[in-house]
């Protein structure tokens, strides 16, 4: 069976007429993966752009943090909101998962978590719609962060936006515009479990 083509229809709900200006709320894990993904969106969509990442470790969150910030304030491509930190979420989340390899039930319990509060903020919020940058990564399953986003959408009643911000070249555009801005770029996920392996 043919996977969905997420980028495909992601412009189909734009151009159908109801999307376009309308509010996106657009968890970001960091600044390069949200680079390409902005670029795509200004101009399409009022993006406010959410960083909820307790997964990633202290020093780390406070750099990615500070790192988008400059990206969206140099570039003007989106609002930003920010939240608490909420490290003991993501333990309680993955308890028992430590050890699973990257990418496996562990990283979709984080995907659920991080999906999950993006929604329920989307709702509370009045945003017309909620996505991820997490799906311009080739090291993720952008079919697995549709599934998780679609349901995320049905437990919180906000409307997900599906996205593969990869395609058509989303990551090389991401590293591009990483070198472009100067942007800080790790070489892990963020949590303390894929930065040992």
């Amino acid at each position: 069976m043919n996977k969905p083509d997420y980028n495909k229809l992601m412009y189909e709900e734009i151009n159908k007429g109801g999307a376009a200006g309308k509010k996106l709320l657009l968890h970001a894990c960091c600044a390069p993966c949200s680079t390409a993904c902005l670029e795509r969106l200004k101009g399409l969509m009022q993006v406010t752009v959410l960083f909820y990442n307790p997964n990633i470790e202290t020093d780390e969150y406070l750099k990615r943090k500070a790192e988008l910030m400059r990206f969206i304030n140099e570039t003007g491509w989106a609002d930003f909101l920010d939240c608490d930190h909420q490290k003991e979420a993501y333990y309680a989340a993955v308890k028992g998962l430590e050890g699973e390899k990257e990418g496996g039930a562990r990283c979709a319990k984080c995907f659920e978590l991080r999906l999950g509060f993006t929604a329920k903020t989307a709702a509370e919020k009045g945003f017309d719609y909620f996505a991820t940058t997490l799906t311009v990564s080739p090291l993720k399953n952008a079919q697995l962060i549709n599934a998780i986003g679609g349901a995320c959408a049905q437990r919180y009643g906000a409307k997900w936006l599906p996205t593969d911000f990869k395609k058509g070249d989303g990551y090389l555009r991401s590293c591009r515009l990483s070198e472009q801005y100067g942007l800080y770029r790790q070489n892990y996920c963020g949590c303390i479990f894929s930065q040992n392996t």
